[in-house]
């Protein structure tokens, strides 16, 4: 527990009696929580606070949650910072829109406070996750450091948002080989977190206009390579 008391949560919502919930029931596992009730509140405590985990609501007055996580993601300190969609929409386009922004994730509304908590968990712990020695990871090109967090596409050195950097290392770990869609998620997402049918389509979109069309493979109904 010693190492989940100092981590921090900003939770966005413009429904104060949600935020209230579930700042209390995280506070009573030991987070620090800071709330707001809008997005231009919420830009201003990210970066005093510099939270671990930020909780966007999507739909909220003025600016939205995908425009709040498109400025984070604009500014280099919030680049990898973990950013997760509350929202009741369940529609593809909210979801392509905010793995667009950057997100790392979505909760669903209404939420029971457990599962959230439980949630939030999952999501730090995997953050928490560090690379105890340098490593790199080369092919086709392309050179990935692992423990810089940095990807040389033959031209210039790129910092990825977190899920496309974890999705090309995990493509690249072994060249040439097929990853199946569901290995996929339970690898860059997790079994336990929910995440839409076209979450990979969009990284992988990303990571082909980032890194070049040609390095990275679909095989139809199957999965995705890296082409070695």
């Amino acid at each position: 527990m010693a190492g989940i008391l100092t981590q921090k949560v900003l939770l966005v919502d413009d429904e104060v009696d949600i935020l209230e919930l579930l700042r209390y029931n995280l506070e009573r596992e030991g987070f620090k929580v800071t709330t707001a009730t809008n997005g231009r509140d919420a830009l201003k405590l990210a970066k005093s606070e510099k939270p671990d985990l930020i909780v966007l609501d999507i739909m909220m007055p003025g600016m939205d949650g995908v425009e709040v996580c498109n400025q984070l993601r604009a500014m280099p300190e919030f680049k990898h910072t973990l950013i997760a969609f509350l929202t009741a929409r369940t529609e593809d386009y909210s979801q392509i829109a905010g793995f667009e922004a950057g997100a790392d994730d979505y909760i669903s509304k209404p939420v029971r406070p457990k599962v959230f908590v439980t949630k939030v968990k999952a999501l730090l712990k995997r953050s928490r996750t560090e690379k105890s020695e340098e490593k790199t990871l080369e092919a086709n090109g392309v050179r990935i450091d692992l423990e810089k967090v940095l990807v040389h596409n033959g031209k210039e050195d790129l910092q990825l948002p977190k899920k496309e950097f974890e999705l090309l290392a995990l493509l690249m770990s072994k060249p040439g080989k097929v990853f199946k869609r569901d290995e996929i998620y339970a690898h860059i997402w997790g079994n336990d977190l929910f995440v839409g049918d076209r979450t990979i389509d969009v990284h992988i979109r990303k990571l082909r206009e980032k890194i070049g069309e040609d390095r990275i493979g679909t095989v139809k109904g199957i999965g995705y390579k890296f082409e070695a």
